[in-house]
């Protein structure tokens, strides 16, 4: 194979090559001759991952022997840190479920219902290293998730501008974050805001046929990794769209999400009756997505929310894990309560470190399973990048939560101890420890930008500051 160095974006030509994208080959990032002595350098990428309900400070003590047991097969890659502290973010007359859920990621409390105090970490590191924006193409923010309570904007987005207000409109359908990523292509014709009515594989497909070919200029590595990036868009795209031809030739209709969204999902803050099999399929087919997009470098920066602050749903089904049944959820039969009552909410607020908290306990470790299956996905073999190292190690992902206890008749204990987890983002912060940081979010936040070499801090600029050194690698 010729020495010959292949830009990603040019490399396809058709319409569709923004919106299908590429893996990232060897022959995108340095010559054959210059490989041997350079290293090669990875995106910065950077994202939010909020779960609602938090984990009780004292559950999260047992480390992987309760309720983190999820994240254990990905701890090498993992620093998780408690004993981070939120309660600069209080606003009276409000709970975490506001102040503490608009607190992650941003260390201030909110503006008002539609605003944060202040930009998220994602937000901060894209104006630093992409000050004149992304290359064209990507989608600059990606915010999606799986929630039904919408009361504040804090709830459940969880990506914010320098000036609070919202990054990205969050795409809770994943028929319509895979449009958001991949559906925006127009065709050729008088009308070239037609939509495409096949597959946008179909607009790229003889370009694939030439690189993965006899006379690719790709190497036998990078020629696999393109064939099996095509496979995997393809099963994506068939997952969320269905392929569903309501006429010949004509628009692929997908079919409706099979749970409520909208403003309808939590009607009057009375919860909805959900199983885990269409809380788990929806969350997966959603973070798949997501994922994928990441993989083809379709986005660097964004949040996704599993479940809402505040979270009001009366969950029922069987709980697996590791193939052993673990608990039977029936949340309002276990309460013996209908309505807001009998929602999984309530076993936060029935929270007590003297009980066993079976429920909570089973919620809890069903969240960190989700959670671990996104973290996963950019983890694997075909994710790994020309450094060696994988997108999941390469990427910061700051995964939290809104608060440390659950109870809101103390401030100090539902704000304090709040979870926090991040990855090692090629190299920057110690990973393969459970740490007792026993400090102030604002303190951790902007020792992770000053990791990044960020113009902007968090919070305000007269403000005392504390590195914590101790998460620094």
């Amino acid at each position: 194979m010729k020495n010959k160095l292949i830009h990603r974006r040019t490399m396809l030509r058709s319409v569709g090559a923004a919106t299908v994208g590429l893996p990232l080959l060897e022959e995108m990032l340095a010559s054959t001759a210059r490989a041997a002595t350079a290293t090669p350098e990875t995106p910065v990428r950077a994202f939010n991952v909020f779960f609602g309900l938090g984990i009780p400070a004292p559950l999260q003590t047992e480390g992987f022997q309760g309720v983190l047991e999820p994240l254990q097969p990905l701890s090498k890659k993992l620093l998780i840190m408690r004993g981070v502290d939120q309660v600069r973010c209080d606003e009276k007359g409000i709970n975490a479920h506001y102040d503490g859920a608009t607190a992650a990621f941003t260390a201030e409390p909110p503006d008002g219902e539609a605003k944060s105090g202040g930009p998220s970490i994602d937000q901060v590191i894209r104006r630093t290293h992409y000050p004149d924006g992304l290359p064209k193409g990507m989608v600059p923010t990606l915010v999606g998730g799986t929630f039904f309570r919408r009361s504040r904007v804090g709830r459940y987005v969880h990506s914010y501008n320098m000036d609070g207000t919202v990054a990205a409109t969050i795409q809770e359908k994943p028929r319509e974050l895979f449009d958001r990523v991949f559906g925006g292509v127009a065709v050729g014709g008088s009308d070239r805001s037609e939509r495409l009515k096949r597959s946008v594989l179909d607009t790229v497909v003889e370009d694939y046929r030439h690189y993965t070919g006899a006379n690719s200029p790709l190497g036998v590595s990078s020629r696999s990794r393109v064939a099996d990036h095509l496979d995997r868009i393809r099963e994506f795209e068939q997952r969320a769209f269905a392929m569903q031809h309501q006429q010949e030739n004509g628009l692929q209709v997908p079919p409706r999400s099979a749970i409520p969204h909208g403003g309808p999902a939590d009607p009057g803050g009375q919860g909805i009756d959900i199983t885990l099999e269409e809380l788990s399929s929806e969350w997966r087919l959603l973070s798949d997505v997501y994922a994928l997009a990441v993989q083809m470098d379709r986005v660097r920066f964004g949040a996704l929310t599993f479940l809402a602050a505040g979270e009001r749903i009366r969950l029922t089904g069987d709980y697996e894990y590791d193939g052993e049944k673990r608990w039977e959820f029936d949340d309002a039969g276990q309460q013996n309560a209908s309505g807001d009552r009998g929602c999984s909410h309530e076993w936060w607020h029935k929270f007590n470190e003297k009980k066993q908290n079976e429920a909570l306990r089973a919620h809890a470790h069903m969240k960190m399973r989700e959670v671990a299956y996104f973290l996963s996905a950019l983890d694997r073999e075909d994710c790994r990048e020309p450094n060696g190292r994988t997108i999941l190690e390469n990427s910061l992902i700051t995964i939290s939560t809104e608060s440390g206890d659950g109870r809101h008749n103390d401030v100090k204990r539902e704000l304090s101890g709040v979870f926090h987890c991040i990855t090692g983002a090629n190299g920057r912060f110690k990973t393969g420890q459970i740490m007792d940081v026993g400090a102030e979010g604002i303190d951790v936040y902007n020792t992770m930008l000053e990791a990044f070499g960020t113009r902007d801090r968090l919070g305000p600029k007269k403000r005392d500051a504390r590195q914590i050194d101790s998460i620094r690698a």
